[in-house]
């Protein structure tokens, strides 16, 4: 199945913009004029090769300069400015040439008759999935400014976190650099030289030293293929992980990751509720609220679970019953669910869901960050005393050998 880009114009001469998945371009044409459209353009939709996603790699806008951008945005549209005037001043406010080029054209698009979202989602290397997505949601509640500020205090803690790690990691990745950098020379260049006197010696050398001379002899003769091999492996693997069956493995994977799986579950949870959250507050019922949310929460896995839940309920279940039979889910989700189905403050009980995992979410990251350091320096620790073993041990049983 492929996929297409189209512009095409309603019954009532509304511009839709949007993307069809057919088998050919006639049978997407066929599709879109079945649904009473009359098609102004039909292009094949190109994947990014790799060299344009290294490129977009350099192109990117940091989340701090993104954030004030959406508090900015959510501040104007709040005071009634609209849309159009907001993003005009906005262009003019902003000093960044990659986001001040991208908000030319947004601008542009929506006067044009674009959508919010459909022109962000045209500069995917700086409005996420996720982003794109709320704004979506936000678009058929009319909650556009509420939604603008719940993404800019999520980019805020975004901001925050990666601030943390980073702190964390400056110098244990210093030691790292350092202790690779001395590995190298001594794989390389001092463990050649005293071979040959091992090997005269015929003293018996202990399996660690071995594996470390092996090493470093086939590391002096072919590092050449190793750096090669190196490169070609991760331009596979990010290449594999950019289409849709990589996205699906690298989804199910972060979720059995140890530690890291439990603290994904929490935050794809707090997305979902505040989502859906934003969406029955803005009037939608309860299936489309979780329809809609299952594509913001950036996961295949939960936007299947979602699809599925939204079916059971537009079949009558209640949604706290289907969420409890999922394990995706902890029974507190559900349980907090069913209590505001029973009161009828569904709103505020999807609310408590978000503060509750985003404030777990919060005291891992804390945890998680304060932990960095002190088990990386273990981890040097042990291999350097590894390292070192592998030379004296064999420079004492040679010495004992006189």
């Amino acid at each position: 199945m492929a996929k297409f880009n189209y512009k095409a114009r309603t019954k009532d001469g509304g511009l839709q913009v949007g993307n069809v998945e057919a088998s050919s371009r006639d049978t997407a044409l066929s599709i879109l004029l079945s649904h009473q459209l009359f098609v102004l353009s039909l292009e094949p939709v190109v994947e990014d090769n790799w060299y344009t996603r290294v490129l977009d790699f350099f192109k990117r806008v940091k989340t701090q300069d993104l954030m004030i951008f959406t508090r900015q945005f959510s501040t104007l549209l709040a005071s009634q400015v609209p849309l159009s005037d907001s993003l005009a001043n906005l262009y003019k406010q902003t000093t960044k040439p990659v986001l001040k080029e991208a908000l030319y054209e947004i601008a542009n698009d929506v006067d044009a008759g674009f959508s919010l979202s459909q022109a962000l989602e045209r500069h995917h290397g700086i409005f996420s999935e996720f982003y794109v997505n709320m704004i979506k949601s936000a678009e058929v509640t009319g909650r556009l400014s509420e939604v603008l500020s719940f993404l800019a205090d999520y980019l805020e803690k975004q901001a925050t976190l990666v601030s943390k790690v980073k702190n964390a990691l400056t110098y244990p990745a210093f030691v790292i650099v350092l202790f690779v950098v001395v590995v190298i020379v001594m794989v390389t260049m001092v463990f050649p030289q005293i071979l040959p006197i091992f090997n005269e010696s015929k003293v018996e050398l202990p399996f660690l030293t071995k594996v470390l001379l092996g090493v470093s002899t086939f590391m002096a003769n072919w590092w050449w293929v190793l750096l090669i091999a190196f490169g070609v492996a991760v331009v596979l693997l990010v290449d594999y992980f950019q289409t849709n069956e990589g996205k699906a493995v690298l989804d199910t994977l972060s979720l059995k990751v140890p530690v890291l799986g439990p603290m994904f579950q929490k935050l794809y949870i707090a997305r979902f509720a505040e989502s859906a959250r934003v969406l029955i507050k803005g009037g939608l019922t309860i299936p489309q609220a979780v329809e809609i949310s299952s594509h913001t929460i950036g996961n295949v896995v939960y936007q299947e679970r979602l699809h599925e839940a939204a079916e059971q309920v537009r079949k009558g279940k209640l949604l706290s019953q289907t969420l409890i039979g999922l394990e995706e889910f902890p029974p507190l989700v559900g349980q907090l669910i069913s209590v505001g189905e029973s009161t009828g403050r569904l709103e505020d009980l999807l609310g408590k869901v978000t503060d509750f995992y985003s404030r777990e979410v919060d005291d891992m990251v804390n945890n998680l960050v304060t932990l960095i350091q002190p088990i990386l320096m273990v981890i040097i620790g042990g291999v350097i005393a590894a390292l070192f073993a592998s030379i004296l041990l064999p420079i004492y049983s040679l010495s004992q050998s006189f």
